[in-house]
C-alpha cells in the first residue's frame, strides 16, 4: 500500500490513533514538496502522528496557504515557480513568524546559512526519516506554542518598537538598522519579557535547530544589542544577565 493511500477526507484521518494527546494534534502542517512520493510519504506520516497537513506542490500555492495561515511550514527549496529561499523571504518581510523548516537535496552548507539567514528555523536534508522530521514538526511547535500565526505584530516598550512587519527596531521612532541576527535575537527576548531564556533556546530560536556552534556566541550578539541600545541611544538597562543560564528582557 502506498503511503497516500491511507489518507482519509478531511476530518477522517486513519492514521490519526498514533499522535500524542499535547494539544498539536489539530495543527496545521503545510508540506510544499513538488515530488509526489516525498510529499504523500510526509502527509502520511504527519496523519498517523495526529497532525492536519495541507499540500502545495509549487511555489505560488505555497505562498497562498501559508498566508492563510498554517501551524508550520515544511518547505522543500526546489519549488517550481517560487523557490523555497524566496518564499521564505517573502513571508518573513511581511512579518509572519510561521516555524519554516527547510527541506532540500542539498546539503551544502551555504544553504543552510542562506535558510537561517531568511529565519527558518530547522533545516532537513534528503534523504530523510519521516519519523524524525515528524519529531522536529512536534518540538518546534512545541516551542512556538503550536498556535497560529497572527500576522505581524508591533511591539512597544516604552521609547523602544519592534515592528514584525518590517523587521525593524526603532527607538523615538527610528530604525537602529539593527543586523539580521541581533533583530532576531531581541525579537527572541521582547517575545517573552520578563523570561528568562537559556542560552541554548536562544541558540535554536536564532540560529536554528543544527547549528553547532559555541554558547558564547549568544554572549557576543547580547552584548553587542546592549551597546546599540543602552550606550549609543541610551535607553536604559533592558538585557540582563541571568548568571550561568542566559538572558532576559525586562521593561520598567
Amino acid at each position: 500500500m502506498k503511503p497516500g493511500d491511507e489518507r482519509g477526507a478531511a476530518g477522517g484521518r486513519p492514521g490519526a490513533e498514533a499522535g500524542t494527546d499535547d494539544g498539536m494534534g489539530s495543527a496545521r502542517i503545510l508540506v510544499a514538496e513538488d515530488d509526489r512520493a516525498i510529499r504523500e510519504l510526509l502527509v502520511h506520516h504527519l496523519e498517523r502522528d495526529g497532525f492536519a497537513p495541507i499540500e502545495a506542490s509549487d511555489g505560488q500555492t505555497t505562498l497562498r496557504l501559508a498566508r492563510d495561515g498554517v501551524e508550520l511550514l515544511l518547505l522543500d527549496i526546489g519549488l517550481p515557480g517560487m523557490d523555497g529561499f524566496e518564499i521564505a523571504r517573502t513571508l518573513r518581510r511581511e512579518g509572519r513568524t510561521t516555524p519554516i523548516v527547510m527541506v532540500t537535496a542539498r546539503a551544502d552548507e551555504v544553504d543552510r546559512v542562506v535558510g537561517f539567514e531568511l529565519g527558518a528555523d530547522d533545516y532537513v536534508v534528503k534523504p530523510f526519516s519521516p519519523r524524525e522530521v515528524v519529531a522536529r514538526v512536534r518540538a518546534i511547535l512545541r516551542r512556538s506554542g503550536g498556535k497560529h500565526d497572527p500576522g505581524p505584530k508591533v511591539r512597544r516598550f516604552g521609547r523602544l518598537e519592534i515592528d514584525e512587519a518590517a523587521r525593524e527596531a526603532r527607538i523615538d521612532g527610528r530604525d537602529i538598522n539593527l543586523k539580521p541576527r541581533e533583530y532576531a535575537l531581541l525579537l527572541a527576548l521582547v517575545s517573552n519579557p520578563g523570561v528568562a531564556l537559556s542560552r541554548g533556546t536562544l541558540l535554536e530560536r536564532v540560529w536554528g535547530f543544527d547549528y553547532d556552534g559555541d554558547e558564547r556566541t549568544v554572549d557576543v550578539h547580547v552584548r553587542r544589542l546592549r551597546m546599540r541600545l543602552e550606550e549609543e541611544h541610551q535607553l536604559g538597562s533592558c538585557l540582563h544577565t541571568v548568571h550561568g543560564f542566559g538572558y532576559k528582557f525586562t521593561h520598567s
